[in-house]
């Protein structure tokens, strides 16, 4: 195996890694704010990971471009639907959560 077979490697692992944290934050975080911030953020470093992966195995340079719109159009996407969202939740009352978890 070479170099860049192990960094395309450790890329995907981390990215995929990313998705399994986000995931594990929306299942666990007690309000819409936290979750929209866990999806937003985790799933969107996850992706940019998996196509730093990716674009090495790209066969060409349109490939790897289309790779990388593909990224720019979720990035995008997720920060306009996180912000509705949130937008909505807080139209509809819903407060932030505020208790400090226990030691």
């Amino acid at each position: 195996m070479t170099w860049l077979e192990w960094v395309q490697t450790l890329l995907l692992v981390c990215g995929a890694g990313f998705y399994a944290v986000g995931t594990l934050g929306v299942l666990r975080f007690p309000d819409v704010y936290t979750r929209v911030h866990a999806l937003t953020k985790a799933d969107n470093l996850g992706l940019g990971l998996l196509v730093l992966g990716l674009l090495p195995a790209a066969g060409s340079v349109s490939e790897g471009f289309k790779l990388l719109l593909v990224w720019l159009v979720v990035l995008a996407g997720s920060a306009t639907s996180g912000q509705l969202v949130a937008r909505r939740a807080r139209a509809r009352g819903l407060q932030p959560w505020t208790e400090k978890p226990t030691a």
